[in-house]
């Protein structure tokens, strides 16, 4: 067995994960002059930190699927990555296994004794940082209950085998990564604001350094008992009452009858063809697969692929494809209030009259783009996205998140663990933007009871005959943007792995009417012959950021990171003798789109 992977940013020597794995991290160079991504045969895993990369390997050597490497990797997360890992928060997966391709929705939910003008004061106006700070920020976390649930569907090892990494991690502490630390200590000022989050992330009132060992012993007793008893142990009993006490005590909504009434649920995918490759990506709550496929349906019918890749066509169609798909994101929200959905926005009359009214020339102002049918009214988020498929070619597109970095900034001391600052996704007051991503959205993600909040996360799988990708990215509204153009990157322009994920990119919105771009993602000539169609171009540092996986066509693995963020990106070599025969195309199975 032997795995590899690779670090962002810096050499930090070697990782191990309880004495089991060993692997080397080296520095990433530019986007142009990138690694090869890792390669290998008995498994392949991406994602944000190290020690989690190395507890998906560590379930993959035990015999392992997919989905068990996954959900150890996202526990792992919840210990080593607190800005976005979580067992406070919720997320999606879109998974295949076999025939079937599924999407699995654990998104949080508004607690019961929720209501639209929460968030308002008197004068219907939004209350600044309500709906971010502090518990009443927070949704029903939902990770508790869908973890267990994507093991209990597709997984094969024993639950508690599968969590057995994390809850190691928590009880014999890990090495805090150097951004991580960072980012705590740029969060001290709201960690602060809460003695039980004090207590834990800021020691003695100073956050960790970096390469700090951290131990979190009330997130161990917390996995372990998660560990023995699944969902249980968390939605209900002792540590339910915790969250509502700790929920209660700053103000907050949330009860132990709101954990154990959640329920995570399996979904049709968004399923669409482009570029002769086959994809499969999340349905509502998530914006994210619509939001793809809209956009790939306008490219195709522009000819997209045929332009020049760095000329100013492609990226003048690549953003006014993308001004029009968050336009009808306007429309959207819960499955059961939304006013649009996969058919409606995807039809073909709809992308023909789409298509239609864009321009080569010239650059639509967002005044004049319109939801369907035509007549409606600095990137802080934190999210964290993992990859995998195994040796048979089984693949999990997995993301998490708590919202913003740290979500509310509360610890249920009992728990250990943060509570999210989801209800923000809700449209606080319908066609204002959002306090964090700056989105504008509608009537249909009005704050309700027991309702999903939009989200633009998009977890996501392409596969042709038996190749397969698996990808997903961080960032909030970037999330869609940046996973489409590394999939573009890879399916249209054939680049690696690695370069596909680093290359850089650029974003649009629909508001603000601004076109987003990386310091090297438009040539000087581009950039002005953008400007000079009416587009008004915005320098930004870093758009989002992507984790991949891949299975080739001679069934090679491999995994890659994003430059931009932390990560590690490794893969498995079997035993002698026991590689697995080749995957068969995917079809629609009886839960499949």
């Amino acid at each position: 067995m032997s795995s590899r992977a690779s670090l962002p940013g810096r050499v930090t020597g070697a990782c191990v994960l309880g004495g089991l794995l060993t692997f080397q991290l080296a520095v990433q160079p530019g986007w142009c002059d990138h690694p090869p991504a890792s390669h290998g045969r008995g498994g392949a895993v991406a994602s944000s930190a190290p020690a989690a990369t190395a507890a998906g390997l560590e379930i993959l050597k035990q015999g392992g699927n997919a989905a068990d490497a996954a959900v150890a990797v996202a526990l792992a997360l919840a210990v080593v990555f607190p800005e976005a890992g979580n067992l406070g928060g919720g997320g999606f997966a879109v998974v295949r296994f076999g025939p079937r391709v599924e999407a699995l929705d654990f998104r949080e939910v508004a607690p019961a004794a929720a209501r639209a003008d929460m968030f308002l004061d008197q004068r219907g106006e939004p209350v600044p940082q309500a709906s971010l700070v502090g518990p009443l920020a927070a949704g029903v976390p939902g990770s508790p209950a869908g973890l267990w649930e994507l093991h209990r569907r597709h997984g094969a090892l024993p639950w508690a085998r599968v969590a057995a990494p994390a809850v190691r991690l928590a009880e014999d502490g890990f090495v805090l990564e150097e951004l991580t630390a960072e980012r705590l200590a740029a969060a001290a000022g709201l960690l602060a604001r809460f003695p039980e989050t004090a207590a834990v992330w800021l020691p003695g009132g100073v956050p960790y350094a970096p390469g700090a060992r951290v131990r979190l012993p009330a997130l161990a007793a917390t996995l372990r008992a998660y560990a023995e008893a699944g969902p249980a142990a968390i939605t209900e009993g002792r540590l339910a009452e915790a969250v509502e006490a700790a929920s209660r005590r700053h103000g907050g909504l949330l009860t132990a009858r709101d954990l154990a009434d959640y329920r995570p649920q399996w979904r049709s995918p968004v399923r669409f063809e482009a570029f002769g490759w086959s994809l499969a990506s999340m349905p509502l709550p998530s914006s994210g697969g619509i939001i793809l496929a809209q956009t790939c349906g306008l490219l195709d019918r522009l000819g997209w692929a045929a332009k020049p890749r760095s000329g100013a066509d492609r990226a003048h169609l690549l953003v006014e494809s993308f001004r029009r798909a968050f336009a009808d994101r306007f429309l959207l929200g819960d499955p059961a209030a939304t006013r649009a959905d996969a058919p409606q926005l995807l039809a073909a009359e709809w992308l023909d009259r789409r298509a239609a009214a864009i321009s080569l020339a010239r650059a639509t102002p967002s005044a004049e783009v319109r939801p369907w049918p035509g007549d409606a009214p600095e990137e802080p988020g934190e999210t964290t996205h993992l990859a995998v498929i195994d040796g048979n070619g089984n693949a999990v597109s997995l993301t998490t998140t708590l919202n913003g970095s740290l979500g509310c900034g509360l610890l249920v001391p009992e728990t250990g663990f943060l509570l999210n600052n989801e209800m923000d996704d809700f449209a606080v007051a319908p066609g204002r933007a959002n306090e964090l991503f700056e989105l504008v959205q509608g009537e249909a993600n009005l704050v309700r009871p027991g309702h999903r909040m939009l989200s633009s996360m998009t977890p996501t799988l392409a596969w042709r005959g038996d190749e397969v990708v698996a990808l997903g990215g961080r960032g909030g509204a970037l999330i869609p943007t940046s996973t489409l153009q590394v999939l573009l990157n890879l399916v249209v322009d054939g680049d690696p792995l690695q370069a596909a994920v680093d290359r850089p990119r650029v974003h649009h919105q629909w508001l603000p009417d601004e076109l987003r771009a990386e310091p090297d993602a438009l040539a000087p000539e581009t950039r002005a012959e953008l400007a000079r169609r009416g587009h008004r171009v915005v320098v930004r540092e870093k758009l989002g950021g992507v984790a991949a996986a891949r299975r080739r066509a001679d069934g090679m693995l491999e995994a890659a990171v994003d430059s931009r963020l932390p990560g590690a990106a490794a893969v498995l070599e079997p035993a002698p003798g026991s590689l697995a025969p080749a995957l068969q195309p995917a079809a629609a199975g009886p839960h499949g789109g």
